[in-house]
């Protein structure tokens, strides 16, 4: 898939090595300065509205956690990859609706957004029918904002409710249940956002031991989000340059 001998194709992976050296080097001097372990997070590449050949250029680099938003596109090039024997690790963080589920499970590993205990069903349903484990992150609301996503800490609701909602994950034979993901609001200052989505990853803890991981901290944000114990960044512009707008 890779065409060293390309100009086009070397100057891109340049582009990207350099990039992705760039990545690293703030990811790591964030670890030091939190007294935490570089090897304790993972880097994953959000490669929505880019090629299949960035992707396959980035594994080239090392780079082998992918993330995608939609559905349509990220099985496209998943397909695509693993026809050209590419081993990868798929990320789903975008809004997940119920109809999709069943697309998902077939190449994602990790789901990011599970926020509601009837997406919790259908994901697991949809898994158990392809004979998958899957592991699924519960994506947590930090304003309680419409419109966004977001399973609701300290909420009765139960639907909605992030007790519910990790109770229904925990529940499911063919899903994981790995920790939370969360987006800071546009409005808050990202160490305000992180710290409470700690707190609330403590509290989950305490009910669901084994639910370690914390998916949190983009391009922007990366450093408060290690700081407060993210153990997954999800980075797109600083890995793979500004997006076109998506259509």
């Amino acid at each position: 898939m890779i065409d060293g001998s390309d100009p086009a194709v070397s100057a891109r992976r340049a582009q990207l090595d350099a990039n992705l050296s760039g990545v690293r080097d703030r990811i790591a001097a964030a670890c030091v300065a939190a007294g935490r372990d570089p090897g304790e997070v993972t880097l994953i590449a959000v490669t929505k509205t880019y090629p299949a050949g960035d992707v396959a250029l980035l594994a080239d680099l090392g780079v082998t956690d992918v993330g995608e938003n939609r559905d349509q596109e990220a099985a496209a090039k998943a397909a695509e990859l693993a026809a050209a024997g590419l081993d990868l690790r798929w990320h789903f963080v975008g809004r997940l609706q119920r109809n999709k589920c069943r697309s998902v499970v077939g190449y994602a590993d990790v789901v990011h957004s599970v926020d509601s205990a009837r997406l919790a069903v259908a994901l697991a349903e949809a898994a158990d029918r392809r004979g998958r484990t899957v592991q699924a992150l519960v994506q947590v609301s930090l304003d309680g904002a419409a419109g966004r996503g977001g399973a609701l800490a300290g909420a009765a609701d139960p639907e909605h409710g992030l007790a519910a909602v990790t109770a229904a994950v925990a529940g499911a034979g063919s899903l994981r249940l790995a920790g939370l993901m969360a987006v800071a609001p546009p409005d808050w200052p990202p160490d305000r956002a992180f710290a409470r989505l700690a707190e609330i990853a403590a509290a989950v803890r305490a009910e669901h031991p084994a639910a370690t991981v914390l998916s949190a901290g983009m391009s922007g944000d990366l450093e408060a989000a290690v700081r407060h114990g993210a153990t997954h960044v999800r980075i797109g512009s600083a890995l793979l340059g500004m997006r076109p707008a998506l259509r």
